[in-house]
């Protein structure tokens, strides 16, 4: 091998991985920019299966990679978030989605006729500007523009090293031999598209390549093309495959929908295109440039979205067929799952935005767990339930256990690209979570106060049952609210969990005032004065708890 053939090796590597960093930087920089849009996409999945394919469409339109999309359905079918019935339609959305990379790539490969108005001129000016943007602009909005526009100029410069690096090589025979085996033998071309893709771990990434090479000259056949665009589709499945070991019966699914919607896909339009080629060689044997392979991309996804949209639902039957009903134990399992982490997934953890949202909808389970609790203790204090006490216990040590869990994932999200806005939610959620487990414990506590040795309940006056039922009934008022604003973002019901808070506040000390009259008038006993003092003064923490949550929604706005 000579100094040459070295450099060019290196040249290829360097351009791949700044054409795969470029990608990584502008899907970064696209994600932080439509941070709360993103957001909102989760709203638009219901059962309409067309807009799932555009939701499919629009996600991986912004992040540039269907397998990275469809790491994220099988993280959200394994959260209970989205049933397979919408999986469906974002995997077929995505698989068009993903073509919008292969057309950024024909931009920079346009040929000589328009040189002056191609991206690979202006890439360096892009990184320049983009770079300027990063490093002396104080503000995020300009920093995000800046990391977009590096990524794009990266990407083309990195085709351009590429290009260069092939172009010496595609001339000799063996390349165009190459070529020719993969484009008279679909199998082979077929197989060359999984591997590389699946080494990869990015059709987007393998096709561009394919262009670049398409590019320098005539020596990738329209044949071989198409194969090994092909065989990319079924590569990209490999990684959802492997993010779905170890995770629900659903989301096993969810990847085997996406591996047999590629397959047949590819079986079908491969039939076709292979008894088209060998009736009309000329065409198959014809020289194909990267606007044709992006043409035949988009129109093979369109074309097989179009073909199989009708038979989503059997392909969900399929999918049942391929991954069988789990055992009892195993069903058992999942049940504990669901009383703890119902919307967590590290798999989500691939898209930071739709990261944050899943957080909040845990948290917002986690303060539902925690309300029921409340509710719970309640109903035992005016009417003593030995399992309603027993059930807060148990119900206390799930909450402390989602505490460490979400914990955890938001140290994991807080490390991701986020905006400043996704930053501060961030934050209030690490709190939000300290806040509803100290729900949890002063739920504890009044039930340990409920809990005699003798098992018998706590005579208190009607006077103090009635006065608990009014305090109680407030502090439940507060942290529903408090509840209700992080899960709907609503500022008005924020609102009103600070009048309530002050409603208990007063109450605490009226009551406090009365109890002490009662005990110093003998109307009720020494012991149960100071548990009926502990539960109010529990009750009244709970209040400021709620306060906190509904303040952090507040700051959000």
């Amino acid at each position: 091998m000579s100094i040459n053939d070295v450099e060019n090796l290196f040249l290829f590597a360097g351009g791949l991985g700044m054409f795969l960093y470029g990608m990584h930087s502008m899907s970064d920089g696209i994600q932080k920019s439509t941070g709360q849009k993103m957001q909102e996409l989760l709203g638009i999945l219901t059962n309409n299966r067309f807009m799932a394919v555009i939701v499919g469409m629009l996600v991986t339109a912004i992040i540039q990679s269907s397998g990275a999309t469809t790491v994220m359905v099988v993280g959200f079918v394994n959260a209970g978030i989205m049933s397979l019935g919408q999986a469906v339609g974002v995997i077929m959305g995505a698989n068009i989605g993903t073509c919008i990379t292969s057309w950024i790539v024909s931009l920079g490969q346009l040929g000589d006729t328009f040189k002056a108005i191609s991206p690979s001129l202006y890439a360096p000016l892009l990184v320049g500007f983009g770079a300027f943007c990063i490093m002396f602009s104080k503000k995020q909005k300009k920093q995000i523009i800046g990391e977009i526009v590096i990524g794009l100029g990266l990407l083309f410069i990195g085709l351009d090293f590429m290009k260069g690096a092939a172009a010496d090589y595609m001339e000799l025979p063996i390349f165009s031999q190459a070529f020719q085996l993969f484009g008279s033998n679909p199998f082979l071309g077929i197989a060359i598209g999984i591997i590389v893709t699946a080494i990869m771990q990015s059709s987007s990434a393998s096709v561009g390549v394919l262009q670049t090479l398409a590019a320098t000259g005539g020596v990738v056949t329209t044949s071989a093309a198409v194969y090994i665009s092909l065989g990319s589709n079924i590569g990209s499945c490999v990684t959802a495959l492997l993010s779905s070991i170890g995770a629900s019966r659903n989301a096993k699914r969810a990847a085997a929908i996406h591996l047999t919607y590629n397959v047949i896909g590819v079986v079908v339009f491969g039939t076709f295109l292979y008894s088209f080629f060998r009736f009309m060689p000329q065409y198959g044997q014809a020289g194909i440039n990267s606007v044709g392979i992006s043409m035949f991309h988009t129109g093979f996804s369109i074309a097989r979205m179009i073909l199989m949209f009708p038979f989503a639902d059997k392909l969900v039957s399929l999918s049942g067929l391929l991954v069988k009903e789990h055992s009892s134990s195993a069903e058992g399992t999942d049940s504990e799952e669901s009383l703890t982490l119902r919307h967590l997934d590290k798999r989500i953890l691939e898209t930071p935005s739709f990261a944050v949202e899943n957080a909040i909808l845990e948290v917002v389970h986690m303060g539902k767990i925690a309300f029921e609790n409340l509710r719970n203790v309640s109903e035992a204090v005016l009417n003593y339930d030995k399992e309603k006490v027993e059930s807060v216990y148990k119900t206390e040590k799930t909450i402390n256990t989602m505490e460490k869990l979400i914990t955890e994932y938001l140290v994991q999200i807080s490390n991701l690209s986020l905006n400043e806005e996704q930053h501060n939610i961030i934050n209030n959620l690490f709190y939000s979570v300290s806040d509803i487990e100290r729900v949890g414990d002063h739920t504890e506590n009044i039930a340990e106060l409920l809990d005699t040795k003798d098992g018998k309940m706590i005579q208190f006056t009607e006077e103090a049952t009635g006065e608990m039922s009014e305090i109680m009934g407030l502090v439940i008022n507060a942290f529903d609210f408090a509840i209700k604003a992080r899960e709907e973002k609503n500022i008005h019901a924020a609102a009103k969990v600070g009048k309530y808070e002050d409603m208990v506040d007063s109450m605490e000390e009226e009551l406090r005032e009365k109890h002490i009259e009662r005990l110093s008038k003998q109307l009720c006993k020494p012991e149960n004065g100071v548990v009926f003092l502990d539960i109010i003064s529990n009750l009244e923490r709970i209040s400021d708890h709620a306060y906190n949550l509904a303040g952090y929604v507040i700051s959000e706005h």
